[in-house]
C-alpha cells in the first residue's frame, strides 16, 4: 500500500472518532459496521453493542417497515430521497427512551461505484423538538395558526 493511503485511513479513522456528532455507516443490509462515540453519546448503546447489528436497534419498531422500503429503494437506486438535507427523525435510546435527531443520510460506493452502504450523521434534537411542539401548542391553543 501506498504511504499516503495509510495515513489517509488514519486521518479518517481520527476524525470519525472526534467529531461530537453521531456517525453511522451501515452495509447494504443495514448492519451496522462503523459506531462512533458521538453515536454512543447520542443513542447510549457502545460499538461493541452495536456492531454487527441491524439498524432495528434504534428504529423504533412502528417506523421499521417505512424505513426499510426507503432504505432499500436508496441502496438500489443509488440516491436518497432527500438528498442532502437534514431530517428530523424518530429513534430510540438505549434505556428505551423517544429520541428525536437530526439526521444526514449519504451513500458510499465503492471504487466501481457500486453502492456498498449508507452513512449518517447527527445529533439529538429532542429538547428542541419538543419546545418547539410545546410552543406550536401554545400557539394553536390562542387561536394563532402554527408554523
Amino acid at each position: 500500500m501506498h504511504p499516503n493511503h495509510l495515513m489517509g485511513h488514519a486521518l479518517f479513522e481520527a476524525i470519525v472518532e472526534r467529531i461530537p456528532d453521531a456517525v453511522i455507516f451501515a452495509d447494504r443490509d443495514g448492519v451496522i459496521r462503523v459506531w462512533n462515540p458521538g453515536a454512543e453519546a447520542v443513542f447510549g448503546f457502545t460499538a461493541n453493542e452495536t456492531l454487527g447489528q441491524s439498524l432495528n436497534l434504534i428504529i423504533p419498531e412502528r417506523l421499521r417497515a417505512g424505513h426499510w422500503e426507503g432504505f432499500r429503494r436508496a441502496i438500489d437506486s443509488g440516491k436518497t430521497r432527500y438528498g442532502n438535507q437534514v431530517r428530523t427523525t424518530r429513534s430510540i435510546h438505549k434505556d428505551g427512551r423517544k429520541l428525536y435527531v437530526d439526521l444526514s443520510f449519504g451513500l458510499v460506493a465503492d471504487a466501481k461505484g457500486a453502492v456498498v452502504g449508507a452513512v449518517a450523521v447527527g445529533r439529538d434534537c429532542s429538547d428542541r423538538y419538543e419546545s418547539e411542539r410545546a410552543l406550536r401548542g401554545q400557539i394553536a391553543a390562542l387561536g394563532g395558526r402554527a408554523p
